[in-house]
């Protein structure tokens, strides 16, 4: 058996009677629940704020088998507020992304890339190009980026150095190393510069 909430000074009487109602009512509370909610962990939730009620107001809970038909009562109320809860987050969700989806349509797009730098920046894995798009998109130094990254500023150095080195690799083996303008070249490949 759970213990009982400690909110209020210790009553030997009072956590005998929680927990005979505990022990009598567990599983016909948890059958109703479980029946209605379709998460398991939703249903936990309602379980436990039934006979979190239930301890709180003790006094009010009736004597014999009503008790159930009152926990019952208790536990279709928290089941409603989790559905209340769980729509209010479902329609806050959708209009968020519906006005994400309408600030993205009409945003002018961040980078103008030629297509085959692009297709380079995007061959290399997908640490490199986290590493590079720190520096070239978001603009973070060494210092900056192992914070984000959690690791060390000389871990990010190297890492940083050896990804640099492949995506000038990959510009080469796509014969586009001398062939891009140098702004295009070092916002996709930043190699210049020693964060």
């Amino acid at each position: 058996m759970r213990e009982p909430p400690t909110d209020r000074p210790p009553d030997p009487a009072r956590e005998a009677r929680f927990g005979a109602l505990y022990d009598a009512h567990f599983a016909h509370v948890t059958g109703y629940v479980r029946r209605r909610a379709d998460d398991p962990h939703d249903a936990a939730d309602v379980i436990a704020e039934t006979f979190l009620v239930a301890w709180r107001r003790l006094d009010d809970v009736p004597s014999g088998d009503p008790a159930r038909f009152w926990l019952y009562g208790v536990a279709r109320r928290a089941l409603a507020n989790q559905r209340r809860g769980e729509r209010r987050r479902r329609d806050l969700t959708a209009r968020a992304a519906a006005r994400l989806g309408r600030d993205l349509a009409t945003a002018r797009p961040a980078d103008t890339a030629p297509p085959e730098l692009t297709a380079a920046f995007r061959a290399l894995r997908a640490d490199d190009r986290e590493l590079l798009g720190l520096v070239a998109w978001e603009g973070l130094d060494a210092g900056e980026i192992a914070v984000v990254l959690g690791i060390s500023r000389n871990a990010v150095r190297i890492r940083l150095h050896r990804a640099r080195r492949r995506m000038t690799h990959e510009l080469e083996r796509r014969g586009l190393g001398a062939a891009l303008p140098d702004a295009a070249r070092v916002r996709a490949n930043p190699m210049e510069g020693n964060p």
